[in-house]
């Protein structure tokens, strides 16, 4: 059950093929054109919740960043040495998207 003020409020569910490694859950948000981004070029360091208290000043922003960048996944590829010095986007703060 999601909270009404959830960012998933209106997302339908979804349930998993007879694939291993998949769960029931809700389907991806529908993600919107961004205007006002700021380019990022991955670091060896780079998480997504820091990159989130960097550039929003609120780590629990980073959902906005994976949104962004679908081709992420999960997010948790940032940690593979694939990613070091491959560009991802960052919404602007006052982009639709917060909302």
């Amino acid at each position: 059950m999601l909270l009404k003020n959830s960012r998933y409020h209106k997302t339908l569910p979804f349930e998993p093929q007879a694939e291993p490694g998949t769960f029931p859950g809700i389907r991806a948000r529908q993600i919107r054109s961004l205007e006002g981004v700021v380019e990022h070029t991955l670091t060896r360091t780079d998480r997504l919740d820091h990159l989130a208290h960097h550039y929003y000043n609120d780590d629990r922003q980073w959902w906005r960043i994976l949104d962004a960048n679908p081709e992420l996944g999960a997010g948790g590829e940032l940690s593979h040495p694939d990613w070091v010095g491959r560009v991802i986007l960052i919404p602007a703060a006052n982009s639709p998207m917060a909302r």
